[in-house]
């Protein structure tokens, strides 16, 4: 009975400090080191101001481009010095064909479909520009993204910037597009603080930017090249920054099964993504890196969701001794997880039939993303995941941003 006590409150201490520990931790060494003057933001040359790519590797996105390479040419940054370069390869739908009726977009396009990572290995070929930012073609652009990202390539220091995901939300949103858009503001806090303590530990896909000549080709069967291809730039030395002013916005998943679908992948991709890095675990070598890596990205999708349900029998055999009725610490904490995942069935019952409280939205969103992270790694195990991302169906967006 001792080992399980040991066994439980080491679990929980590790439950705790992946989810809210770490952010917590992050907060007060960013105090301290504020309190004492480290840290100040690196100023540089103000009139950096290089030349860009904008790369979007694209299938069958027919119905979003006109949408996208608008916006892409009213982005607030001098135009000569921004080249649209679109790899569309596999596309079936007229995707290619149509993006050549547009000024100044170079369109690349094989009929093989080899998957993105495919298209970003072949498509970055043709970058000739210093800065290469990559965004996704159902995303909106905030008017000033692109200049807010060169502003943080002044330091030579930095190999990678980041910008920040957000959802188009609506008051009637279902615990996809909720939980989505809290989970992402959370998110991007806890990046905030870890570019101001060293660097960021990955980028969003949905607009990322990387030094060009840092370029490396990536594996044909990666599942989340945004993550592998700006941690390998962290590797060689460079820090990887994040900027919440440049954005793309996007629409949450339609529901949370399509939610489902996508963490599915994510999760397999973070699996392989920490076998492939698992030079980065190396403290002795990487130092800051390795602790943020490990804290913010490896517990999350290894250790911390083996442990959450681990610990569900070991917590009611130590309340079960203690007396499963009785006022200790042990029937307690039983109790609240019940609850917790009472909660979340809850949820999922009213999602079921259309009725939302979003008072619901966090525990089910919870349980879906480590859910995501067991059928990830069974996904990952039997190598079943493509390189050729299914798609998940989208919510229709307006105007509100969460």
């Amino acid at each position: 009975m001792e080992f399980l006590k040991y066994f439980f409150w080491i679990s929980l201490f590790i439950i705790f400090y992946s989810y809210v520990g770490y952010g917590i931790l992050l907060f007060v060494i960013i105090k301290i080191r504020r309190m004492l003057g480290l840290g100040k933001p690196f100023q540089g040359n103000e009139d950096y101001e290089p030349e860009v790519t904008l790369f979007v590797s694209a299938f069958n996105e027919k119905g979003y481009l006109d949408r996208k390479v608008k916006n892409s040419q009213g982005l607030n940054y001098p135009k000569e010095k921004v080249t649209q370069i679109w790899v569309t390869d596999g596309s079936d739908d007229g995707t290619p064909d149509l993006l050549k009726h547009y000024e100044n977009v170079q369109v690349y396009h094989k009929d093989e479909r080899a998957g993105k990572i495919a298209a970003m290995n072949r498509g970055m070929e043709f970058v000739k520009t210093p800065i290469v930012i990559f965004s996704d073609a159902n995303t909106d652009l905030g008017e000033n993204s692109i200049q807010e990202i060169v502003r943080l390539f002044r330091n030579p220091k930095v190999g990678c910037v980041s910008g920040e995901k957000r959802i188009y939300s609506k008051e009637a949103d279902g615990a996809a597009g909720a939980g989505e858009g809290i989970y992402w503001k959370y998110e991007s806090q806890l990046k905030k603080w870890d570019a101001e303590l060293y660097s960021v530990v990955g980028a969003a896909g949905e607009l990322f930017a990387i030094r060009t000549e840092l370029w490396q080709q990536v594996e044909r069967d990666t599942l989340l090249d945004d993550f592998m291809i700006s941690l390998r730039v962290a590797m060689k030395g460079y820090t990887i920054q994040y900027n919440p002013e440049a954005y793309a916005i996007e629409t949450a998943s339609a529901n949370v099964k399509e939610e489902l679908k996508r963490k599915v992948r994510i999760s397999a991709g973070g699996i392989q993504s920490v076998v492939r890095l698992r030079k980065l675990l190396n403290f002795f070598k990487y130092g800051t890196l390795s602790f943020q890596y490990i804290s913010h990205r490896v517990l999350r999708w290894t250790l911390t969701p083996l442990l959450l349900l681990l610990i569900i029998p070991a917590n009611f055999t130590l309340a079960f001794d203690e007396g499963l009725f009785l006022l200790g610490i042990f029937s307690f904490l039983f109790w609240g997880q019940v609850t917790f995942y009472c909660a979340a069935l809850l949820g999922w019952l009213l999602e079921n039939r259309q009725i939302r409280l979003k008072a619901l939205f966090i525990p089910y969103y919870f349980f879906i993303m480590n859910l995501s992270v067991f059928l990830g790694f069974r996904r990952y195990l039997k190598g079943s995941q493509s390189v050729n991302w299914e798609r998940a169906k989208r919510g229709v967006s307006t105007e509100a941003v969460a």
